[in-house]
């Protein structure tokens, strides 16, 4: 979870290989982002980070972007509350229940 120079919240769901472009994501958000502090996640989510799920949140992210390279896989893992869960969802159903939107989000040679 990334927060904008104006507050918002920000859900990148990214795959686990890959590392998050900050500056891609601002460029796509409109605006400077930072990485979130733990006091934030868990206020705006509910959920400690490491166990951040791509819904069912306190107060719905203020944008959601999903990395390009889960579309690749038949099956992605996401994490389901705490560290130590995890839910099996299709990219399909990923983007439904998150309500994201695709982007490539990964820091190149990443």
């Amino acid at each position: 979870m990334f927060r904008t120079a104006s507050g918002a919240s920000i859900l990148v769901i990214a795959s686990g290989i890959n590392r998050v472009d900050e500056r891609c994501v601002a460029d796509l958000i409109g605006e400077p982002i930072e990485r979130a502090p733990a006091e934030f996640v868990r206020e705006m989510s509910g959920y400690a980070i490491g166990g951040v799920p791509p819904i069912a949140h306190a107060y719905p992210p203020d944008a959601v972007l999903i990395d390009a390279d889960l579309m690749t896989f038949d099956a992605i893992w996401a994490a389901a509350g705490t560290p130590n869960a995890v839910v099996r969802l299709t990219p399909a159903e990923l983007l439904q229940v998150s309500r994201g939107r695709v982007a490539d989000v990964k820091r190149s040679g990443a």
